[in-house]
């Protein structure tokens, strides 16, 4: 099923940036492009991050399994759309001028937050290879990959703190990313208790 689906949700995940160049290319950015280019790209980091995030409870509540297989393409796509988000503000915004980014990280808390959002995801980002997920293990590679929900509280709060005013876009993604690490929570306190981890190590002498 995978060789089917993958193509198509590969050209998907590219459809948001083709409608950003369709729109430069016919001068429908309006009349501040590099803003409406930032905030684009900006939203679809953070959609990604909590698709990402989304496709282990997904996949085990309706027993789809078949879609952990594209858990990696939606992280990878959400780094993607968080290194365009970047270069858009250091290239297109900043013109590479370090000193004025310097100090607007020292200065402007929620650009401090976003940098720390993007930080986080580079590690995902680099040890995504089949090479590097047999190097770390299923454990060490579990552990790492607990970055992401630290990488998309870092983003929401970016997103908090830089609209100031109207919260209600950023607080939709707070709420998605609550529910799901109040998902992560009760998975969590579930395989703690003493009924289930009978029935692990039960399982575990089995096999």
């Amino acid at each position: 099923m995978l060789r089917w689906i993958n193509p198509a949700v590969f050209i998907a995940c590219l459809g948001p940036l083709a409608r950003l160049a369709w729109k430069g290319f016919h001068s429908l950015l309006g009349a501040n492009p590099i803003e409406v280019i930032t905030h684009s790209t900006g939203d679809w980091t953070l959609t990604f991050l909590l698709i990402t995030l989304s496709v282990t409870p997904v996949r085990k509540l309706t027993h789809q399994y078949w879609l952990i297989g594209l858990r990696r393409m939606f992280g990878l796509f959400a780094f993607f759309y968080g290194t365009l988000h970047l270069l858009t503000y250091v290239w297109l915004d900043k013109f590479f001028a370090v000193h004025e980014m310097l100090a607007d990280v020292a200065k402007r808390r929620f650009i401090t937050a976003g940098l720390t959002a993007f930080v986080l995801m580079i590690p995902l980002a680099l040890t995504s290879t089949k090479g590097w997920i047999r190097r770390l293990g299923g454990k060490r590679r579990l552990a790492l990959h607990r970055l992401i929900y630290a990488s998309a509280a870092a983003g929401v709060i970016h997103y908090i703190w830089l609209v100031k005013a109207d919260l209600r876009k950023p607080l939709q993604y707070a709420s998605v990313l609550g529910i799901l690490l109040l998902y992560r929570i009760a998975v969590w306190v579930r395989t703690r208790t003493p009924g289930t981890l009978r029935a692990t190590d039960m399982k575990t002498s089995e096999t």
